[in-house]
């Protein structure tokens, strides 16, 4: 029985690896082609004069203007776009936990309701509320984070509603109160940091979305990153997939440290 149950879990383990690397294959093998594509230089030799000038940021917004415009509105965007998301988030969710959860079914449905809209929909709902935001305030691309902002609310409440279901936060926010500690030191002090890989979860999220949103910057007529690497595709192919390239490497980054912090935070939990 014993023979019978090691030989079962070492088949189990080669397939486990065979999957995993036919998944690696199948991931990494365009990737692979991208970057090929743009260290490719005449005659075929290798060639990373794309990247240089990829890094070279002076260089780049005086060749390719249009794609250091969307940069820095991307740069914005990603900015704004958590900023707005956690503080409009965070408290709400943490009230409503605490004070008033009859109303949590109604603030998840809310929240999830972007995700059941298409974009198309939402720019024809969003063009009358940016003709009156272009009319107060400018048609500056980085004025997008208010959407981008509704875009992300769906990812970013259900990273921060499953930190929250990890932990007993009315019992954490009692006892805070029972010591004296206000509202805000009770959110800063004792909230936060139980749900501190939830809510970078919340925000690397957040910002994979307004990196690599097109359609509402296309359809309202704004700049970001992908409006300026499609742009490019027309004129120059290189540069363009060099830019793709990097912005999928940012993003695996980006879930590399997610992970890291919560193991780290794991670790924590088990060594308390």
């Amino acid at each position: 029985m014993a023979g019978l149950v090691r030989r079962r879990a070492r088949r189990q383990r080669v397939l486990r690896w065979v999957v995993v690397g036919v998944l690696s294959i199948v991931f990494l093998l365009p990737l692979f082609a991208l970057l090929e594509f743009t260290t490719r230089g005449p005659g075929g030799k290798l060639s990373w004069d794309t990247w240089r000038l990829l890094v070279d940021w002076r260089q780049l917004s005086e060749t390719y203007p249009v794609l250091w415009t969307g940069m820095k509105a991307s740069f914005w965007l990603v900015l704004l776009s958590v900023a707005l998301t956690l503080v409009l988030l965070v408290p709400t969710v943490v009230w409503v936990r605490l004070r008033l959860p009859g109303l949590r079914r109604l603030v998840e449905f809310l929240c999830l309701l972007p995700l059941t809209i298409p974009a198309i929909v939402l720019v024809v709902g969003l063009a009358p509320v940016y003709a009156w935001v272009v009319y107060f305030v400018g048609g500056s691309s980085v004025t997008l984070f208010l959407a981008y902002t509704i875009l992300a609310l769906p990812f970013a409440y259900r990273a921060i509603d499953t930190g929250l279901s990890a932990i007993d936060v009315r019992t954490l926010a009692e006892a805070a109160r029972s010591l004296g500690a206000g509202w805000l030191t009770v959110m800063w002090r004792v909230v936060l940091p139980n749900i501190r890989s939830a809510v970078l979860s919340a925000a690397f999220l957040t910002v994979a979305l307004v990196l690599g949103e097109f359609t509402i910057a296309s359809l309202l007529s704004r700049d970001n990153l992908q409006v300026a690497i499609n742009q490019l595709g027309k004129s120059s192919a290189t540069i363009s997939f060099a830019v793709s390239l990097a912005a999928l490497v940012l993003a695996f980054v980006l879930l590399y440290l997610l992970s890291f912090v919560g193991r780290r935070r794991r670790r924590e939990r088990s060594v308390s």
